[in-house]
């Protein structure tokens, strides 16, 4: 994993976990809620993605192996998933892939552990997140770019749960206008570092049409 790729990397798993545009959420699941109440949940929610994220990291790869699939294939269908997540977030919708489906957010405020269900998973941690880290881990090649890899998660994640514990102060702070032109830049970087995930895990499966556009 170079530094290209790091930042390709940086720049997807912030775009899917954006906290500024995933803080309307955790206030409204947090209404009522007391600020130290608030800020425990904030806490907690940075721990379970932290778990999270490093048990699909370690294991993310074997598990895909132990099915017969390369990460090239991964790599093109996780990339479809992240372009439709992509497209969704230019057109101002949520996920029903990465945040759920209707019937499973009626549930949501009845869920028993807030912190996990469903701010970890799925809206945080969901298909979306998942993809980028398997694919991701995929170039791997030694130390120095499993502690690079680490970093680039342990920063998103430190950022993540620090926008979450202001979350108050955050959100009255940021108006509708602006986290509507986050959501969509972060939409247009997803779909591109998207279809590059695509490009290359095509090229590698089908090295005979690479030659064909080249």
């Amino acid at each position: 994993m170079d530094h290209i790729s790091a930042i390709k990397f940086f720049g997807a798993l912030f775009a899917i976990m954006n906290p500024f545009v995933n803080l309307p959420v955790f206030l409204g699941l947090t209404d009522g809620f007391s600020r130290k109440l608030r800020r425990s949940i904030a806490l907690r929610l940075g721990l379970y993605s932290a778990v999270m994220c490093a048990a699909t990291a370690l294991a993310g790869a074997p598990i895909l192996k132990l099915f017969g699939i390369s990460v090239d294939d991964f790599r093109v269908a996780g990339g479809l998933v992240l372009l439709l997540i992509a497209l969704n977030m230019l057109h101002g919708e949520e996920s029903s892939t990465h945040h759920g489906s209707e019937d499973e957010q009626d549930n949501y405020d009845r869920a028993g552990a807030l912190a996990f269900y469903p701010l970890t998973f799925p809206i945080i941690v969901g298909p979306g997140t998942i993809t980028t880290l398997i694919v991701f881990s995929g170039q791997i090649r030694g130390t120095t770019d499993a502690v690079l890899y680490a970093g680039v998660l342990a920063g998103v994640l430190a950022l993540l749960t620090g926008v979450l514990l202001f979350a108050g102060p955050l959100g009255a702070l940021l108006g509708q206008t602006a986290r509507a032109i986050m959501s969509r830049l972060m939409g247009m970087i997803l779909a591109a570092i998207a279809v590059d995930m695509i490009a290359t895990g095509l090229r590698t499966l089908l090295p005979g049409l690479a030659g064909a556009v080249s």
